[in-house]
């Protein structure tokens, strides 16, 4: 699904350059579940912008179910995040104001899916994230657990080709947190790819498959104890 060789990022920061990724390679199945991990510097955020098409390569090959990334334009980046590719941030980012159903469905919105349907379709995600019950609570009617749920059903309404969280769990609880891992496990048995960011080793030993990043560079790549 993704095959990535040879990519470098370079940021300019007033008259330095900084080296972000230094050449990393790597592969991702589908229904692969896999952790990023890394200390801070490592480039594991600028890996996780480049996987999201968020950001393309300074230098490199990057392909995404069998098309050229790395000399895509903003357009076309926009067009496979909004159909490939569902995030789930840290900090949530719902809307304050609506409930549930419409923060699950704004997406669909976006893709110019009819009112029905959308509907339909943010209904079932919610389900699928045990907050049928909850779909016309306000996000501050709403634990924290259950807003990371929220923010997971929107990134699943678009069905997507991969799942991508950043430090998912960051926000939460220990034991909230242990929930939003035991939901993604029941994803990935569905046959959802995963692509899981985050500093925690206990986070990152659910998923099947590490890479470990160190100074723009892959240190490890294999399975997870």
């Amino acid at each position: 699904m993704i095959d990535i060789a040879g990519v470098t990022k370079l940021y300019k920061m007033g008259s330095e350059i900084v080296h972000a990724l230094r050449g990393v390679a790597v592969q991702i199945r589908r229904n692969e579940y896999i952790a990023i991990m890394g200390p801070s510097g490592s480039g594991k955020s600028t890996l996780m912008n480049m996987l999201g098409c968020l950001d393309t390569p300074t230098a490199g090959h990057y392909e995404f179910s069998g098309k050229n990334v790395a000399t895509m334009i903003d357009d076309e980046l926009a067009d496979i995040r909004n159909r490939e590719i569902g995030f789930v941030f840290q900090t949530f980012n719902l809307l304050p104001r609506s409930d549930a159903l419409h923060n699950v469905e704004l997406p669909l919105i976006y893709a110019g899916i009819s009112k029905s349907e959308r509907l339909a379709r943010a209904r079932e995600a919610l389900e699928n994230v045990g907050l049928g019950d909850r779909m016309h609570h306000r996000p501050n009617e709403l634990s924290g657990g259950q807003r990371q749920r929220v923010a997971i059903a929107r990134a699943l309404v678009t069905r997507p080709s991969i799942i991508l969280a950043d430090e998912p769990t960051g926000n939460l609880d220990s034991k909230t947190g242990v929930e939003i891992m035991n939901l993604f496990e029941q994803l990935y048995a569905l046959g959802n790819t995963l692509i899981v960011v985050t500093h925690e080793e206990d986070v990152a030993r659910h998923a099947r498959r590490i890479v470990r990043l160190r100074d723009g560079l892959i240190e490890s790549d294999g399975p997870a104890e």
